[in-house]
Protein backbone atom coordinates (compact mmCIF):
# COMPACT_ATOMS: atom_id res chain seq x y z
CA UNK A 1 0.00 0.00 0.00
CA UNK A 2 1.16 3.55 -0.74
CA UNK A 3 -0.19 6.78 0.76
CA UNK A 4 0.97 10.30 -0.12
CA UNK A 5 0.30 13.75 1.25
CA UNK A 6 1.89 17.21 1.09
CA UNK A 7 3.18 19.48 3.83
CA UNK A 8 3.00 23.14 2.78
CA UNK A 9 5.65 25.18 4.54
CA UNK A 10 6.18 28.94 4.12
CA UNK A 11 9.77 29.95 4.91
CA UNK A 12 11.37 33.32 5.59
CA UNK A 13 14.58 32.54 3.71
CA UNK A 14 18.19 31.45 4.16
CA UNK A 15 19.04 29.50 7.33
CA UNK A 16 15.47 29.03 8.59
CA UNK A 17 14.87 25.56 10.05
CA UNK A 18 11.59 23.86 10.91
CA UNK A 19 10.86 20.73 12.89
CA UNK A 20 8.40 18.80 10.70
CA UNK A 21 8.36 15.60 12.77
CA UNK A 22 4.78 16.04 14.00
CA UNK A 23 3.52 16.73 10.47
CA UNK A 24 5.23 13.59 9.16
CA UNK A 25 3.91 11.50 12.08
CA UNK A 26 0.38 12.80 11.43
CA UNK A 27 0.59 11.75 7.77
CA UNK A 28 1.95 8.31 8.72
CA UNK A 29 -0.96 7.87 11.16
CA UNK A 30 -3.48 8.97 8.50
CA UNK A 31 -2.03 6.45 6.05
CA UNK A 32 -3.10 3.47 8.13
CA UNK A 33 0.25 1.85 7.33
CA UNK A 34 1.76 0.19 10.40
CA UNK A 35 4.98 -1.26 8.98
CA UNK A 36 7.10 0.15 6.14
CA UNK A 37 8.89 3.39 5.37
CA UNK A 38 8.11 7.09 5.09
CA UNK A 39 9.95 9.13 2.49
CA UNK A 40 10.06 12.91 3.01
CA UNK A 41 11.09 14.97 -0.05
CA UNK A 42 11.50 18.73 -0.49
CA UNK A 43 10.32 19.89 -3.92
CA UNK A 44 12.91 22.36 -5.16
CA UNK A 45 16.68 22.57 -5.42
CA UNK A 46 17.46 25.09 -2.66
CA UNK A 47 16.24 23.42 0.55
CA UNK A 48 16.93 20.17 2.33
CA UNK A 49 15.48 17.57 4.68
CA UNK A 50 17.32 15.64 7.37
CA UNK A 51 17.27 14.35 10.92
CA UNK A 52 18.90 15.94 13.94
CA UNK A 53 18.33 16.60 17.61
CA UNK A 54 16.17 19.66 16.98
CA UNK A 55 17.28 22.13 19.63
CA UNK A 56 18.32 25.80 19.50
CA UNK A 57 22.05 25.11 19.43
CA UNK A 58 21.91 22.82 16.41
CA UNK A 59 19.25 25.01 14.81
CA UNK A 60 21.96 27.68 14.78
CA UNK A 61 24.98 25.42 14.21
CA UNK A 62 23.86 23.60 11.06
CA UNK A 63 23.20 26.72 8.94
CA UNK A 64 26.36 28.37 10.29
CA UNK A 65 28.43 25.31 9.38
CA UNK A 66 26.95 25.25 5.87
CA UNK A 67 27.76 28.95 5.42
CA UNK A 68 31.36 28.28 6.49
CA UNK A 69 31.68 25.28 4.14
CA UNK A 70 29.82 26.89 1.22
CA UNK A 71 29.63 30.65 1.84
CA UNK A 72 27.55 33.09 -0.15
CA UNK A 73 29.70 34.23 -3.07
CA UNK A 74 29.40 35.56 -6.60
CA UNK A 75 32.20 33.20 -7.72
CA UNK A 76 30.07 30.06 -8.19
CA UNK A 77 29.31 28.88 -11.72
CA UNK A 78 25.59 29.23 -11.00
CA UNK A 79 26.17 32.93 -10.28
CA UNK A 80 28.04 33.37 -13.54
CA UNK A 81 25.06 31.90 -15.41
CA UNK A 82 22.08 33.35 -13.52
CA UNK A 83 23.33 36.24 -11.32
CA UNK A 84 20.59 35.52 -8.78
CA UNK A 85 22.66 35.37 -5.58
CA UNK A 86 21.76 31.81 -4.60
CA UNK A 87 24.54 29.65 -6.01
CA UNK A 88 25.55 28.70 -2.46
CA UNK A 89 21.92 27.78 -1.74
CA UNK A 90 21.91 25.13 -4.46
CA UNK A 91 25.24 23.73 -3.29
CA UNK A 92 24.24 23.63 0.39
CA UNK A 93 20.95 21.88 -0.37
CA UNK A 94 22.71 19.36 -2.62
CA UNK A 95 25.31 18.61 0.06
CA UNK A 96 22.64 17.99 2.70
CA UNK A 97 20.10 16.14 0.45
CA UNK A 98 16.51 16.99 -0.45
CA UNK A 99 15.04 13.90 1.21
CA UNK A 100 15.17 11.39 4.04
CA UNK A 101 13.61 7.94 4.41
CA UNK A 102 12.61 6.73 7.87
CA UNK A 103 11.31 3.29 8.92
CA UNK A 104 7.70 3.01 10.09
CA UNK A 105 6.76 0.60 12.87
CA UNK A 106 3.52 0.34 14.82
CA UNK A 107 2.11 3.18 12.71
CA UNK A 108 4.81 5.70 13.68
CA UNK A 109 8.11 6.91 12.23
CA UNK A 110 10.98 5.16 14.01
CA UNK A 111 13.19 7.93 15.38
CA UNK A 112 15.60 8.08 18.30
CA UNK A 113 14.65 9.81 21.52
CA UNK A 114 16.51 12.96 20.48
CA UNK A 115 15.97 12.67 16.71
CA UNK A 116 13.56 14.82 14.74
CA UNK A 117 12.95 15.42 11.04
CA UNK A 118 13.84 18.94 9.93
CA UNK A 119 13.51 21.16 6.87
CA UNK A 120 16.22 23.74 6.21
CA UNK A 121 15.71 26.62 3.82
CA UNK A 122 18.93 27.37 1.95
CA UNK A 123 17.54 29.91 -0.53
CA UNK A 124 18.07 33.63 -0.01
CA UNK A 125 14.41 34.60 -0.22
CA UNK A 126 11.13 33.46 1.31
CA UNK A 127 9.57 30.39 -0.30
CA UNK A 128 6.35 28.43 -0.06
CA UNK A 129 7.70 24.90 0.09
CA UNK A 130 5.93 21.70 -0.76
CA UNK A 131 7.22 18.65 1.03
CA UNK A 132 5.96 15.36 -0.39
CA UNK A 133 5.49 12.65 2.23
CA UNK A 134 5.11 9.12 0.83
CA UNK A 135 4.31 6.23 3.17
CA UNK A 136 4.78 2.69 1.85
CA UNK A 137 4.13 -0.60 3.57
CA UNK A 138 1.33 -2.60 5.03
Amino acid sequence: MVYQDIITLPTAGHREMHDITDDVARIVAQSGITTGTVHVFNVGSTACIGTVEYEPGLERDIPELLDRLIPPSRDYGHEQAWHDGNGHSHLQATLMDPAVTVPVSEGRPVLGTWQQIFHLECDIKPRNRQIIVTVQGE
